[in-house]
């Protein structure tokens, strides 16, 4: 038996074939092989077609299905997992009305800060956890604002995994974890947020029927699924974000484990069993994927926008292929860059900054000393340090992890990247052989009942390595010091 998983990422579309029994993947691919485009129409705006999602959905799974390594029709299930806070629109006849804000789009920062402050800075965080920020809710209302006639045809709110499993199966659907990272969801009440949708005056009929993360979500429909090879009638049994979904694919599920990941943007998810929320609304609390009303899991998430997306930006930018070969570069300079320093806060708004904008920075260049390979170095060197950062946010907020779980991928595929980590926020590392689609796969495999329970669909897992903090600890901490200065200067 066979579980496919979708991961719908900004830079691309993953997609895996995992068998049900062993939990080993059988095929990943990526469509397309160059990175999606971000649109950016002005400054500090970001967004994408759901409609490219889809295709791009599609030729996926074909890419994997031509691998031959497996027969489609023996897939049993389909989960998916998807790039986080988006908002996407659509009419009667579920066509989508414009293109996706997505997760790093800066242009509603305003509207809800001053929707944190009118509903009351105590309310917003006791009962939604979070400001509403820049999140999905504080969008639409954008939308609201500035398009009125495309706000006048919204039949449905969705985010862009809703999308994706409507376009699968023709049914709508959400859930609370959805939900709760749109801002639309009082945690205390245990309802779609009466103070949200009031204030900004939305209908609550936007919103499509709640279910379980895992849980149906609707069947392939039998168009679909002969143009893929597939089934007709499987189910869609799992959906949820990126950020939650990666917790999921490394088996953080229970209060006090701790994921990260180091894509487009750089995360650490560390799971927690109480109503817990920042006061400055520097991280965020979601619905984690296994939280009931019974069994508060609460997903406490720093975000940096600024992460994989500025090692994209310097292999651009220095016209190099290959990431493997800058990370070769990187690791013959030594410890330090030879005194650059880089601030990697180039893709909006920052929520562990308070959402400024603070903008990347390169510090220290010398003409005749520095090389590419320095600016590969402090970059990798500036986002472990804005690592750091963060996690000293979540430690003043009870999160004190013993251990941190990541897969191999990404940024974490380089030694310097991930050395630097591990010694600036002196905790370990464990790396697994694991990715979003697989996870996604794994959560299918949970909703539709292949596995009783969520630690059942991980008992074959084991980590690929441990990295322990080593001795140049003190040199990096002294570094991360003389970094957090740069930083400050610029924030004040």
């Amino acid at each position: 038996m066979l579980l496919l998983g979708i991961d719908i990422g900004t830079s691309s579309i993953k997609v895996s074939v995992v068998d049900a029994q062993t939990q080993q993947r059988i095929v990943s691919v990526n469509w397309p092989e160059t990175e999606t485009e971000i649109i950016s129409k002005q400054p500090g705006w970001a967004e994408q077609n759901p409609d490219t999602w889809w295709e791009h959905t599609q030729l996926a799974i074909q890419k994997a299905n031509s691998s031959n390594l497996y027969n489609p029709k023996d897939i049993a299930a389909i989960g998916i997992s998807y790039q986080m806070h988006g908002l996407v629109m659509t009419d009667k006849d579920n066509n989508v009305l414009r293109d996706s804000i997505i997760w790093c789009d800066s242009r509603a920062v305003e509207i809800g800060n001053k929707a944190f402050d009118e509903i009351g800075p105590s309310k917003s965080l006791q009962h939604l956890l979070n400001s509403p920020g820049n999140f999905t809710a504080s969008k639409l209302a954008w939308v609201k604002q500035n398009e009125p006639q495309l706000y006048k045809q919204v039949k449905h709110v969705m985010l862009p995994g809703d999308y994706v499993a409507m376009k699968l199966s023709g049914s709508v659907t959400t859930s609370i974890s959805a939900l709760s990272e749109g801002v639309f969801w009082d945690f205390v009440n245990n309802e779609l947020s009466k103070d949200v949708f009031e204030y900004y005056g939305f209908n609550e009929a936007f919103i499509p029927e709640i279910r379980n993360v895992f849980a149906e979500h609707g069947r392939l429909d039998e168009t679909v699924a002969n143009k893929l090879s597939l089934k007709a009638g499987i189910p869609v049994s799992y959906k949820a974000g990126d950020q939650p979904n990666n917790a999921l694919s490394l088996n953080v599920l229970e209060a006090g484990e701790v994921a990260a990941t180091a894509g487009t943007s750089g995360v650490i998810y560390g799971v927690s069993d109480e109503l817990t929320f920042d006061p400055q609304s520097r991280i965020n609390s979601f619905a984690h994927v296994n939280y009931t009303d019974q069994q508060k899991r609460i997903g406490v998430l720093l975000c940096i926008n600024g992460t994989g997306i500025l090692n994209r930006w310097m292999k651009n930018l220095t016209a190099n292929n290959s990431y493997q070969a800058m990370n070769e570069a990187a690791a013959a300079v030594s410890i330090g860059s030879d005194g650059v320093f880089v601030l990697p806060f180039g893709n909006g708004a920052e929520r562990m900054l308070e959402n400024k904008i603070a903008g990347a920075h390169i510090q220290g260049l010398d003409f005749n000393t520095h090389t590419q390979a320095h600016l590969y170095r402090a970059s990798q060197e500036g986002i472990a340090f804005a690592f750091r950062y963060g996690l000293d946010i979540m430690r003043e907020n009870k999160m004190n992890p013993s251990v941190i779980r990541a897969g191999k991928a990404n940024m974490f595929l380089s030694d310097v990247f991930t050395k630097a980590f591990v010694n600036t926020l002196n905790i370990p590392v464990e790396l697994h052989n694991c990715d979003g689609s697989v996870g996604a796969a794994l959560g299918a495999g949970i909703g539709a009942g292949i596995y009783q329970h969520p630690k059942e669909a991980f008992s074959n897992t084991k980590p690929l390595a441990v990295i322990e903090p080593d001795s140049t600890g003190q040199l990096y901490d002294a570094l991360y010091g003389e970094w957090n200065k740069l930083l400050q200067k610029q924030l004040s």
